[in-house]
């Protein structure tokens, strides 16, 4: 058992549902696997489960819990600040790809 640190830039969504959720109301939450640690209160860059950046959110909640099943998860609420335009997503995907989720060393 241990908290994961998210990358203060980051928060990646696995599920299209919950990414659309988030985009058509302006809030949504997003459930991750293990222990998390999320920026509270500060504005982070979306991306979808394809890696590619898509809007500005702000953390306003973030629980790490064990659930029914004893399964570690934590579940992150968060609001919609704005959307990319589709330059800044270019430039944040190429770098967020470079930094984050490219290949290893």
């Amino acid at each position: 058992m241990g908290f994961q640190t998210e990358f203060n830039s980051v928060c990646k969504f696995k599920s299209k549902q919950e990414l659309y959720e988030l985009l058509e109301y302006g809030r949504g939450k997003m459930v991750k696997s293990g222990f998390r640690v999320y920026p509270t209160g500060q504005k982070v860059i979306a991306y979808t489960p394809e890696n590619e950046a898509i809007a500005i959110v702000k953390i306003r909640v973030s629980i790490a819990e064990i659930n029914f099943q004893g399964e570690e998860v934590t579940e992150v609420e968060m609001e919609l600040v704005r959307k990319l335009t589709e330059e800044e997503a270019r430039v944040q995907t190429a770098l967020a790809y470079e930094m984050f989720f490219g290949e290893q060393a």
